[in-house]
């Protein structure tokens, strides 16, 4: 077998584990931060937070919502465990989320894409981290509306510090990408806030923006902008037409951004040839 296809093989075994990881993430993560507020609020109000127990992303341990036994080893193998079962708890029976699988599955298949298309080495190391974040980003936004700093703000750091050797992108593109990644959607933010009285997005949102403006570059920008606007326009009018969702319920943008982002990742420089030919 060849190097790459030996990756691509690896690539897909490991990505089953995060995607099992990410899954754990996506769930617990939002409660963390709500927690967190909780606390400074009371500390805000000159009180006491409420005890609670621990709570984190290793404790406690995986167990079954519906009847919170702990979960053997057999129960946690990735994708295996869940049609094993039946798609229902060993000990209660009740049903099993098919998120699970999906995100499984969906982490390994990105995998083996993105490790084909860089190969060993520092860039594919670097996309599969990119890859990860970017799921887990999308489903705690689709939940939650929230795109938590603790993923977004390493990301971006992460994406100029990678560009230092120019991985990407070259160095000075990556810093003004983060600057105007922020910028755009920043002012295109305010402009509707004026307009409307309303909010039409969220910080987390622009900080997402930074972030794959600082991997990518400033000319990566305007594609993803692009991209992720009209796939988000037209599963918004889907959404509004099949489920009959209200209009002042948010739809977050997201998984939009992040879609965008992992084309990019993938078929950048030809997209930037395409929109910034000099």
């Amino acid at each position: 077998m060849t190097p790459d296809l030996v990756f691509a093989i690896c690539a897909a075994v490991f990505g089953l584990a995060i995607g099992s990881f990410l899954n754990v993430v996506i769930f617990r993560l939002p409660k963390m931060m709500q927690a967190e507020w909780q606390a400074q609020c009371a500390e805000l109000d000159g009180r006491e937070p409420d005890p609670a127990p621990r709570f984190n992303l290793l404790v406690p341990g995986s167990h079954c919502p519906a009847c919170r036994s702990p979960l053997r080893v057999r129960d946690n193998l990735p994708l295996l465990s869940y049609f094993l079962s039946g798609g229902k708890c060993a000990h209660c029976g009740a049903a099993i989320s098919a998120r699970y699988p999906v995100v499984e599955a969906l982490t390994a298949a990105l995998s083996v894409w993105v490790a084909w298309r860089f190969g060993f080495g520092v860039a594919g190391l670097a996309a599969l981290a990119f890859t990860y974040v970017l799921i887990a980003l999308t489903f705690i936004d689709a939940d939650t509306t929230l795109l938590p700093d603790s993923l977004t703000m390493p990301l971006l750091w992460a994406g100029l510090l990678l560009n230092l050797n120019g991985t990407f992108a070259p160095l000075p593109q990556a810093v003004i990408g983060a600057a105007a990644g922020y910028l755009i959607l920043w002012s295109i933010y305010w402009l509707f806030k004026l307009a409307t009285g309303k909010e039409g997005m969220g910080y987390g949102d622009f900080k997402l923006l930074a972030a794959l403006g600082a991997w990518f570059g400033w000319k990566m920008l305007l594609p993803i902008v692009l991209l992720s606007s009209v796939v988000g326009a037209l599963v918004g009018i889907v959404l509004l037409v099949l489920a009959r969702r209200g209009r002042d319920i948010p739809i977050p943008f997201g998984p939009y951004l992040a879609a965008a982002g992992f084309i990019a990742l993938l078929h950048g420089d030809d997209i930037a040839r395409r929109f910034v030919p000099f």
